[in-house]
């Protein structure tokens, strides 16, 4: 079991990659009488039955994450530190903290007083320490359910819902960045949230069979929330849905390299062990070394693009050149000195432009 609840209000917090079952979960506990604070991100064609998102927990994360910059499926090991090191943690905590109160505050009034509030973003992950101490600042106590689905099914969801119109490499060349987004995001969770109160569901149990797979939860993080029995019909029967699963756990169909799917099956097995124990010593263990793997082939990776983001650079600077001589040439008389003040500017416009790609090619 993770570690024991004390009692104080719960601040629960929905974690898991995107397209691995958040939204469901999220949706399920909702229902059971959890209290998502309003407004929520509204629904849309890729999640029609919505995302139970808070829409200023969202835009906060957004926010935060445009200073790094850093991406909410980010592959790069040190994304939490680098995160963590862009926040003014002091007021970004005060703020976090004040805005749970008044939600909690909120649920008290309209009758729902000791409800626990419900906040699921996938962007969560990198702010996990700052949530635990608003929460705390707040009179909270946070825990966290961990939604777990397969990569390669991941991968497949992502493919569909949001690269169908793209060419096949840049589709193939996603695919294997969300794969590893995916290891990077379930071993920097499992490390994130170790040592508190934490519960791991299976997608797959969510849609075979919620109560079970919600009682187990609700059991191992010591929520006051009521599971119906299977002869009760409950507005979550209606919510979940088994089409819902729509994507195979298959590697079929998703490109990328054998390496890369060898240290994803072996984060897959570690984190399906936690889903009985949460703290399956021997679990915990085998993840810390997938994500020593996992940092180590990001570093190779790292080193053998060195020369692909060499030759972007180059290439943009001789844009640069091409287009300073096309405007020098351009330029005559009484013009020239406009002509220097929009070099300057494109001149710097192109640096920066310089250093985004740089970095999204590090990235």
């Amino acid at each position: 079991m993770s570690a024991a609840p004390t009692g104080a209000r719960r601040l629960v917090l929905v974690a898991g990659a995107g397209r691995s079952g958040t939204s469901t979960m999220a949706g399920v506990l909702q229902r059971l009488g959890l209290v998502v604070p309003q407004p929520e991100v509204p629904p849309d064609e890729s999640n029609p039955r919505g995302f139970y998102e808070p829409l200023w927990a969202v835009e906060l994360h957004k926010e935060l994450l445009e200073r790094v910059p850093a991406r909410t499926n980010d592959a790069r090991p040190d994304a939490a530190r680098l995160v963590d090191e862009s926040i003014d943690r002091d007021a970004v905590r005060a703020q976090v903290a004040a805005w749970l109160a008044e939600h909690a505050a909120q649920a008290d009034r309209s009758g729902r007083a000791g409800a626990p509030l419900l906040v699921k973003d996938p962007r969560t992950l990198w702010f996990t320490e700052l949530w635990c101490e608003a929460a705390a600042a707040a009179g909270l106590e946070v825990c966290f359910v961990t939604m777990l689905r397969h990569p390669a099914a991941v991968a497949r969801s992502r493919d569909t819902h949001y690269l169908a119109d793209r060419p096949a490499d840049f589709r193939t060349l996603r695919q294997t960045a969300n794969v590893a987004s995916w290891v990077n995001g379930t071993v920097t969770t499992e490390r994130l949230t170790r040592g508190r109160p934490r519960a791991f569901v299976r997608y797959d149990d969510l849609l075979a069979d919620w109560r079970s797979a919600v009682g187990r939860c609700v059991d191992q993080l010591g929520l006051d929330v009521t599971v119906p029995s299977a002869d009760e019909h409950h507005p979550v029967d209606d919510f979940v849905d088994v089409r819902l699963n729509r994507s195979r756990t298959s590697w079929d169909d998703v490109s990328t390299s054998a390496a890369v799917r060898e240290v994803a099956d072996a984060a897959w097995e570690a984190a399906d062990a936690l889903v009985d124990d949460p703290v399956d010593v021997a679990a915990v263990a085998r993840l810390g070394e997938v994500g020593e793997r996992y940092a180590l082939m990001h570093r190779e990776a790292e080193a053998l693009t060195l020369d692909h983001t060499g030759v972007a650079v180059q290439r943009a600077r001789r844009e640069v050149r091409r287009r300073l001589a096309q405007e020098a040439a351009a330029s005559t008389g009484p013009a020239r000195p406009r002509w220097r003040v929009a070099a300057g500017r494109v001149r710097r416009g192109v640096r920066r432009g310089v250093r985004r790609v740089a970095g999204r090619e590090r990235a």
